[in-house]
């Protein structure tokens, strides 16, 4: 009978320390789905301030189309069929247009208020082909993409991998398309998404 008073004493301490031990897990798992509840409202939050200052690109280069949340350039660029040569009549916009980009990134790192984030940006510039029966026309908009950033790199213009990815792509005669008939000319143009990209909130001192 002692021997079983002896383990049921020892079960009963053992089920009391697994219980505090829950209790203690249960109380820091619930801190940290809080504090990550935060930190995703807060990350959510700057990405909104974020996608606004973005749109403050110059008027006099792009147009923001708010219902397919990318930026045209406002200035028809015209290419001879077949080919992804950018005309010397489009360069000097074209520069300024990289000008512009390059600038917005490092004001917007430089802002205080973004220090803490582990921001970087995605720019993908997109080139589209208009409906000419030409049989290359995706591989023609991808070489017209890759003509524009060449461009800028040839201008200097350049972004810094550690802030900035850079993506070329190809639509080709896909994609949302806003004109048709005797304006299917137009639809030859350069899209550019600026999509910035959050990491962990770093925490530091200020110096």
């Amino acid at each position: 009978m002692k021997k079983d008073n002896i383990f049921w004493i020892s079960y009963s301490d053992l089920m009391t320390s697994l219980f505090f031990v829950m209790l203690v897990l249960f109380v820091v798992s619930i801190g940290f789905l809080k504090y990550n509840l935060e930190t995703t409202e807060e990350q959510l939050e700057k990405i909104q301030e974020l996608q606004t200052a973005v749109q403050e690109l110059p008027e006099e280069h792009f147009e923001y189309q708010s219902e397919y949340k990318r930026f045209k350039l406002n200035k028809q660029i015209q290419f001879d069929k077949g080919s992804s040569e950018i005309k010397p009549q489009y360069q000097s916009y074209l520069i300024d247009v990289g000008n512009s980009i390059s600038n917005l990134i490092s004001e917007l790192k430089r802002q205080e208020e973004f220090e803490k984030f582990d921001i970087k940006y995605l720019v993908v510039i997109e080139g589209m082909a208009s409906k000419d029966n030409y049989s290359r026309n995706f591989e023609l908009s991808y070489e017209r993409a890759l003509s524009l950033y060449e461009l800028w790199l040839n201008n200097n213009i350049s972004f810094n991998p550690s802030d900035c990815e850079i993506q070329i792509s190809g639509s080709g005669t896909s994609g949302i398309r806003e004109y048709s008939g005797n304006e299917e000319y137009k639809n030859q143009q350069f899209l550019i998404h600026i999509i910035p990209k959050m990491g962990k909130i770093q925490n530091y001192a200020k110096k």
